[in-house]
């Protein structure tokens, strides 16, 4: 894609897939990168800040005698996400409107 990802479009998509249920790093990564061009190394910080933020919250699960850790969105993340969606939602509709996509009119 040419267009710039910014951190909040990562966050949303990040929040999106983990509204369908707890996910380990590889795979979160593996579903965010279905549409967008990202790569574990870009992942981790962006679910380190969610954290922070007390959007996500982590747990280990015993895996092939390691652990892996799993992400799971909060209650804050959930709001979070809403809002996000809320957003990307008017945003979509401006540009769309401006670049001729809006079907409304």
């Amino acid at each position: 894609m040419v267009f710039q990802l910014g951190s909040t479009l990562l966050d949303a998509c990040v929040l999106a897939v983990l509204t369908k249920g707890d996910a380990y790093g590889y795979t979160l990564t593996q579903q965010v990168k279905t549409v967008l061009d990202i790569s574990e190394s870009t992942l981790y910080p962006v679910l380190r800040r969610l954290q922070k933020d007390f959007a996500l919250e982590t747990y280990d699960e015993p895996y092939q005698g390691r652990n892996r850790r799993y992400y799971r969105i909060t209650d804050r993340g959930r709001e979070l996400y809403s809002y996000y969606l809320e957003e990307w939602n008017k945003y979509k509709d401006s540009v769309d409107s401006l670049l001729g996509g809006d079907t409304n009119e």
